[in-house]
């Protein structure tokens, strides 16, 4: 393993295990601060679509393009990049809404006194919710893996969105797996493991493509990640920060997140 895989890989595990944070969190706290989730939602989003539009799009352009001219390179980024969004879209369209992680919930809904359902459907949702977790941070994975091999720079910026993220859905994840087995230090270790999902998918994407992790494989696979990040940022991130109540400070949020990405940006070039 390179130094540069090994610093990848270390951003993306970073980014993954936020989710375990978020599930201590729930936890630990006793009610929800919605303002604060609000704006770490928001800044999150901030930072995916600023360094999607203005980076992430335009490494996949430029890679393309120099591999296969102006014309076909220019199509191939838009058609991978809304690939990417198709992607996703159809893992949210296929993972019902009661299991998807990305459904928001409140510390105050681990009430110890609401009654758990039947034994059978604790097992169901459980099972699962676990899978959906996998499902949904595989992708993410990748895509903070990719983004670290190409430029470290960019790939921790990445990865701290994500972890940001991560950190409210682990507070998600925990409220149905707490209900699903009846235990807290459960409902946290399976919400802590699912966060592995990101730097197992990064892995198993890295081995499978990098025999062939030529310019255009680049480009499309950078194109596809944008197209990710946006329609998570749009289709998960601002829907939950709006859900928690707090328009304005998911608002400042997103500013916030594009104007420290953008300085940060600065300073590598």
């Amino acid at each position: 393993m390179t130094s540069e895989v090994a610093v990848a890989f270390g951003l993306t595990l970073f980014a993954g295990l936020a989710t375990g944070l978020g599930s201590l969190i729930a936890f630990l706290g006793r009610r929800t601060n919605t303002s604060f989730l609000s704006y770490a939602l928001g800044f999150s989003a901030g930072v995916m679509i600023y360094v999607s539009f203005v980076e992430i799009f335009v490494k996949a352009r430029t890679a393309l393009i120099a591999d296969l001219g102006m014309r076909q390179g220019s199509i191939v980024t838009v058609l991978s990049f809304f690939g990417g969004m198709a992607l996703i879209a159809l893992i949210d369209y296929f993972v019902p809404s009661f299991e998807n992680p990305h459904e928001m919930h409140r510390l105050e809904e681990l009430a110890p006194e609401k009654p758990l359902p039947d034994s059978r459907y604790l097992m169901r949702m459980g099972t699962l919710s676990a899978l959906a977790i996998a499902v949904h941070n595989f992708p993410e994975g990748l895509a903070t893996f990719t983004a670290a091999l190409k430029d470290p720079a960019l790939g921790l910026s990445i990865a701290i969105a994500i972890a940001i993220h991560n950190i409210p859905e682990g507070i998600a994840v925990s409220v149905p797996l707490y209900y699903a087995t009846g235990s807290r230090k459960k409902a946290f270790f399976y919400s802590f493991l699912s966060g592995l999902a990101e730097p197992v998918g990064a892995l198993i994407g890295y081995y499978l493509l990098i025999q062939h992790f030529t310019d255009t494989v680049f480009g499309i696979l950078f194109g596809s990640v944008a197209g990710i990040m946006v329609f998570i940022s749009l289709d998960q991130l601002l829907p939950a920060a709006e859900k928690y109540g707090e328009h304005h400070m998911s608002i400042y949020g997103v500013v916030s997140g594009m104007i420290v990405i953008a300085i940060s940006l600065l300073l590598f070039i």
